[in-house]
């Protein structure tokens, strides 16, 4: 077996007949299917039980967020590549095939991400990556720009954990998905950690994947994302970022708190946003920082570089829109 994909499910049965029948239409099949259901209470376990026999369902009877069902299916996955596939989706018949090709090209590639679009319109961008930015901004690469745009192969920040691909063992090395992020960020999180370790992160166009969005969540801003979002981002960049990193940044980070808090305070969740970072402050203890390593100090200075880039391609791109 050579692929194991984890579709991690909170109440998604509605998505469960698509998402699987696109895999089964496969033309690689050299795969095994994981379902984690994090205590659903729409009768998905039940259906899938019935319905599709072959999958194995990891119930794990509370809700442990994205970051502890996909930990659990990784865990649990006989490959050496694991497929991470959001329930809200629907795969292109080659698009497995495409992303075991992708990742089996150099032993330093930790993940590849696949072309995410948008599923009710097909001729545009849902993501085609992360961008990270020196303000502590998160942006899915291209969203809601042309497909035509996004065709080219290259390395990315990160990769969506929506529809990624990664290989196991370089979880042994840098750790698995932080429980604490619970939901959001999570994928960033990681990727920055493989960044650091010295492996990257490809985007694979030809790998299509067409996604419905905030499938679990509901909708693209609420109060559970605007607070998770903010406090995610603390973390992220208070694990990741060693001291005289930190020291670098903070006036960056401080506007874009700013900013991001402003914005979302004109979209009537500015409480949601301020309990975010108050959670983040009472909790950063409980956040294992990644160590810092000597060897590592040319993969900060690069990552560093790659933050001040993503800060001008968004800068650029939004005054292009003005």
């Amino acid at each position: 077996m050579k692929v194991s994909i984890v579709i991690p499910n909170y109440n998604g049965k509605h998505f469960m007949e698509k998402c699987v029948e696109s895999l089964e239409e496969q033309t690689f099949q050299d795969f095994e299917i994981i379902v984690v259901d994090n205590g659903s209470s729409d009768g998905s376990q039940d259906y899938i039980k019935e319905q599709y026999p072959n999958i194995r369902l990891i119930e794990m009877g509370t809700n442990t967020g994205f970051s502890g069902a996909v930990n659990a299916g990784i865990r649990l996955a006989k490959a050496p590549y694991v497929f991470l596939l959001n329930n809200d989706t629907e795969c292109d018949k080659d698009c497995v095939r495409k992303l075991y090709h992708a990742i089996k090209k150099s032993k330093r590639i930790f993940s590849v991400g696949a072309q995410m679009i948008q599923y009710h319109n097909r001729e545009l961008i849902d993501s085609a990556g992360d961008l990270y930015t020196v303000f502590g901004w998160a942006f899915n690469r291209g969203n809601g720009k042309p497909v035509s745009q996004y065709e080219k192969e290259e390395r990315i920040f990160t990769a969506c954990g929506g529809a990624v691909i990664y290989r196991k063992s370089v979880f042994e090395e840098i750790g698995y998905f932080d429980d604490n992020f619970f939901a959001y960020r999570e994928d960033i999180d990681v990727g920055y950690r493989g960044r650091i370790h010295g492996f990257y992160n490809l985007y694979c166009p030809e790998a299509k994947v067409y996604h419905i969005g905030s499938g679990t969540s509901g909708s693209k801003h609420n109060s559970f994302k605007v607070k998770l979002g903010v406090r995610n981002n603390i973390y992220l960049n208070y694990k990741n970022m060693p001291l005289p990193f930190l020291v670098i940044n903070m006036p960056f980070l401080a506007v874009g708190y700013l900013v991001k808090g402003l914005y979302f305070a004109k979209k009537k969740f500015g409480a949601d946003y301020v309990a975010g970072i108050k959670e983040a402050f009472e909790h950063l203890h409980e956040i294992k920082k990644e160590p810092f390593q000597w060897k590592y100090f040319g993969n900060y200075l690069v990552i560093q570089l790659e933050l001040y880039i993503n800060t001008w391609k968004i800068w650029k791109e939004k005054m292009n829109k003005n």
